[in-house]
């Protein structure tokens, strides 16, 4: 039975009770789960997670560009960035050296298109790139999430992704790149069988996609 939820609540910021429950339901399947405020808190918490000189790979995520991430990591010189080096590789010629280094950094941090109150994580790709790292090729993993990302289940999670999220990538990739994006890759987490590896920062407020 598919659960209904109003297009515009893709957008509103889930309540309080729905992050606790997301998050109660995650814990149990084996994530790291931390509540927090907003994205100035998970930029200070996630400086602390990840040690100096790490290599880390950041997802392409509107929630790491807004809220400073992504240039704390990328530009910030406290870790081996990951990203910075393979855009400067040549992809014709050192392809397989750039999938690896994007496939197994020490550390991904990123986001993601929803969180169920069942405890699943789901990540839409067109490329795929963050895919392998995001699934098991990193030693650890940061989801950065703001709260308009929780949904009921898995089926509403899917309309969320093309429904809300896709016409939103959609524009961006249009504007900045000047071709369309789409849903080629589609990684639902279900648990993390390794205790400590995989952290969500959940955050009360919105942010991102």
């Amino acid at each position: 039975m598919t659960t209904s939820v109003p297009e515009t609540s893709f957008a509103d910021a889930a309540s309080g009770r729905r992050l606790e429950r997301a998050a109660a339901a995650l814990a149990a399947h084996g994530f790291t789960v931390e509540i927090l405020d907003d994205a100035a808190a998970a930029r200070n918490r996630v400086r602390e997670l990840i040690p100096e000189g790490a290599s880390v790979f950041t997802g392409s995520s509107e929630t790491l560009r807004l809220s400073g991430i992504d240039a704390d990591i990328n530009t910030g010189g406290r870790y081996e960035a990951v990203k910075p080096r393979a855009l400067a590789m040549d992809r014709a010629t050192q392809a397989d050296e750039i999938r690896r280094l994007c496939a197994s950094p020490d550390v991904v941090v990123g986001s993601v298109h929803a969180v169920t109150e069942t405890g699943s994580l789901v990540i839409a790709s067109g490329s795929g790139t963050q895919l392998p790292s995001y699934s098991g090729g990193a030693a650890r993993a940061i989801w950065v999430v703001g709260a308009q990302k929780v949904v009921p289940d898995l089926s509403v999670a899917l309309r969320r992704v093309e429904e809300h999220c896709l016409p939103l990538e959609n524009a961006r990739t249009l504007e900045t790149y000047g071709w369309p994006s789409a849903i080629n890759r589609l990684l639902v987490l279900n648990a993390e069988y390794q205790p400590g590896r995989g952290t969500v920062l959940l955050l009360r407020e919105t942010i991102g996609f």
